[in-house]
């Protein structure tokens, strides 16, 4: 199940991309918005963030007209691994390098075409499982695993 959300600036986008899972048969949940009046990004980052943290959906995307503000709010959920992607390289490293489960796109950045491209890699790209790559995750999850002097 894929969590899917936007608010008014990527309303449009949103709505192009669950055409396209419809098309491939993929399930998902649409946890708004509903229209293109104005409304509060951080409301559904929130609600699309946390499906994917508990469990309730695998992966989740996310539009609003950067996909920048929409993500910040996504990457607060403990869990969540939020990327902005604006082609198709950086979704499917993402999700290679990153264990991504959230994408965000920006409806005035990213065109239609694009964005099923951009969903079609994030989506169909696994994770590598590579060792250097779980450790790096395992260090975004952990938190603060870096102390201070190992910065300098």
């Amino acid at each position: 199940m894929i969590a899917i959300g936007s608010d008014h600036g990527g309303y449009l986008l949103k709505q192009r991309v669950i055409r396209y899972l419809e098309e491939r048969e993929i399930p998902y949940q649409d946890m708004g918005c509903y229209s293109e009046e104005s409304c509060d990004y951080p409301v559904f980052g929130q609600a699309v963030a946390r499906a994917v943290a508990e469990g309730r959906c695998e992966k989740g995307i996310l539009t609003c007209t950067t996909g920048i503000g929409i993500s910040i709010t996504a990457n607060k959920i403990p869990g969540v691994r939020c990327a902005v992607c604006s082609d198709s390289l950086s979704a499917r490293l993402t999700r290679l390098h990153n264990d991504a489960n959230v994408l965000a796109m920006g409806g005035g950045i990213v065109g239609e075409n694009l964005a099923v491209e951009i969903v079609a890699t994030f989506l169909d790209t696994p994770f590598s499982g590579e060792e250097r790559h779980r450790r790096r995750v395992s260090m975004i999850e952990e938190r603060n695993v870096i102390e201070e002097t190992e910065l300098v």
